[in-house]
């Protein structure tokens, strides 16, 4: 696995891991895990309660979506960085509205905080990156790298230099 290239591919990296971690906990050891979000774990579940069901499908997916992340990161696919930053404020506003509501606990406002900063920090990384003319952040944008389409500079022969295009101008 490469290192992050660029400001908004270590924020994405960061998430990847920890979704990937904290599904691992979920898996190997769902009580802590509700401890941490701040549910009762009590001493029995009644019959029909299928909290631990649920709960290792969701450790299932969070470790899944770490797996995606990182992935993204090592291809530096700047059209998933985007993504993220859209859907992880959904997640904030949904989660904020849960915890305002009383569906849950305050304590998982902390997870709804988590994801409201990570959608900003990937923001400004990207910014960043764009504004600090970063070779990663203009080579290509819509796809993981190595994916670029190519255009030749000598009349479509393949004869002249290859250039990176951008996907979006290549369509």
């Amino acid at each position: 696995m490469r290192l992050p290239r660029s400001g908004a591919g270590w924020t994405i990296a960061v998430f990847g891991v920890l979704a990937l971690v904290m599904g691992a906990v979920g898996l190997l050891w769902p009580e802590a895990q509700l401890r941490l979000l701040g549910f009762e774990v009590p001493e029995q579940r009644a019959p029909g309660d299928y909290t631990g069901t649920f709960l290792m499908a969701s450790s299932m997916a969070s470790f899944n979506m770490g797996v995606y992340y990182l992935l993204a990161t090592a291809t530096e696919w700047r059209a998933f960085f985007r993504f993220t930053v859209f859907f992880r404020l959904v997640t904030f506003s949904v989660f904020t509205l849960a915890v305002l509501a009383d569906i849950a606990p305050d304590r998982f406002f902390g997870v709804a905080a988590w994801e409201g900063l990570g959608a900003l920090a990937t923001f400004l990384g990207l910014r960043w990156d764009a504004r600090a003319g970063s070779p990663v952040a203009s080579a290509d944008g819509a796809g993981p790298v190595g994916t670029e389409k190519t255009v030749s500079a000598g009349g479509g022969d393949g004869s002249g230099p290859a250039t990176a295009a951008s996907a979006d101008t290549a369509r």
